[in-house]
């Protein structure tokens, strides 16, 4: 990895609006977030919310509409289409979920990953000595001769992660890594990712929705409609007080986000606890702040006016009940006419 690279990324205000017809879709709107260099992230939401959006503007697949973003100090809004496809390219290392997607299936383990560098111009021992260190990195050392038929599923997955190392990146972005492998198969790719992270102070960015992810990684953040929701911080204890639900020696605290305007997002299910809808309270104190649900008031004019509705209403009401009633009585005598006058007639016929 390029030592010389001060690794950050940087979202301010990002916004990604998609047209579709005469539709828009928002799908970014206003989200700011900053990673660390060298940091393992987890981003979690649920479909819709934007972050496979977000993952496609930090890896130059898309550019935004709206915002600033920043990776290694490189303004991507300011990058041309050749600057932006030499950025995905140097920088950039992606695994996808579908093995497919990231290696040819008719060459090998080592074949695979020596690809990116012959397209980069890089040949010779160079090469070599570098896609069987990837391969020695991620456990395939003895493998590396091996077709990809001949190879497990999770064993496909960790070529895909030294194929996206290739080429020397200061990013990798993973979209659900571990979607279509076990338990135990995912536990030993999220192992491999934790020590390519801090082999090559590599800043990784995970996109799943497993619900163990944050026990993988340092920090997980949640997008709900576009924006950050929240923040999951995992920390490691050593006096023996975590979490009951926590592993030994692990602790972790969630946080809400609050953005530059002060904007808080509060999660949905605790709003519906506490029947907090529109309106809400809020109260100072020594420890903080307390939001209430807000008591309904309507002042003079606006109560005058729901009086003059109500009474509208219940006029409306009473004569459509009159008007029910008169024609039901009508049509009751008629049915009840027609039914006697059919009874008569078959008596006769028998």
């Amino acid at each position: 990895m390029s030592g010389n690279i001060h690794n950050y990324i940087v979202c301010d205000g990002l916004v990604k609006i998609y047209k579709m017809a005469d539709l828009e879709v928002v799908a970014l709107q206003g989200l700011n977030l900053t990673v660390g260099e060298g940091e393992l992230m987890g981003i979690v939401g649920v479909s819709g919310s934007g972050k496979s959006t977000l993952m496609s503007i930090l890896g130059g697949l898309d550019r935004p509409t709206a915002g600033q973003v920043k990776v290694a100090d490189t303004d991507l809004l300011k990058l041309s289409d050749r600057g932006l496809n030499r950025y995905r390219r140097e920088q950039v290392g992606f695994v996808w979920q579908q093995s497919a997607r990231n290696l040819v299936p008719y060459l090998n383990a080592i074949e695979n990953v020596k690809l990116p560098m012959t397209l980069a111009g890089i040949g010779g021992r160079v090469k070599r000595e570098r896609s069987e260190y990837l391969l020695e990195s991620v456990g395939l050392g003895d493998r590396m001769r091996h077709s990809l038929r001949e190879l497990s599923g999770g064993e496909q997955q960790r070529v895909a992660i030294a194929v996206a190392l290739a080429n020397d990146p200061v990013l990798l972005l993973a979209d659900e890594p571990t979607g279509e492998v076990d338990s135990a198969t995912a536990q030993m790719i999220y192992d491999t990712i934790a020590h390519l992270n801090q082999e090559f102070n590599l800043t990784t960015m995970i996109v799943s929705h497993d619900p163990e992810i944050a026990r993988q990684v340092n920090r997980v953040v949640a997008i709900r409609d576009g924006m950050l929701a929240s923040e999951t911080r995992r920390q490691m204890v050593f006096d023996g007080e975590t979490d009951e639900e926590s592993e030994p020696g692990m602790a972790f605290d969630e946080l809400v986000i609050l953005d530059s305007a002060g904007r808080l997002t509060i999660p949905k299910e605790v709003l519906e606890h506490f029947s907090i809808k529109g309106r809400a309270t809020i109260d100072i104190s020594d420890e903080g702040i307390l939001i209430r649900p807000a008591e309904e008031h309507i002042d003079a004019p606006e109560l005058e006016a729901h009086l003059e509705d109500e009474r509208r209403f219940l006029e409306e009401a009473t004569m459509g009940t009159r008007r029910r009633g008169f024609f039901g009585r009508m049509f009751g005598r008629r049915r009840r006419q027609a039914e006697t006058g059919a009874g008569t007639a078959d008596t006769g016929q028998e």
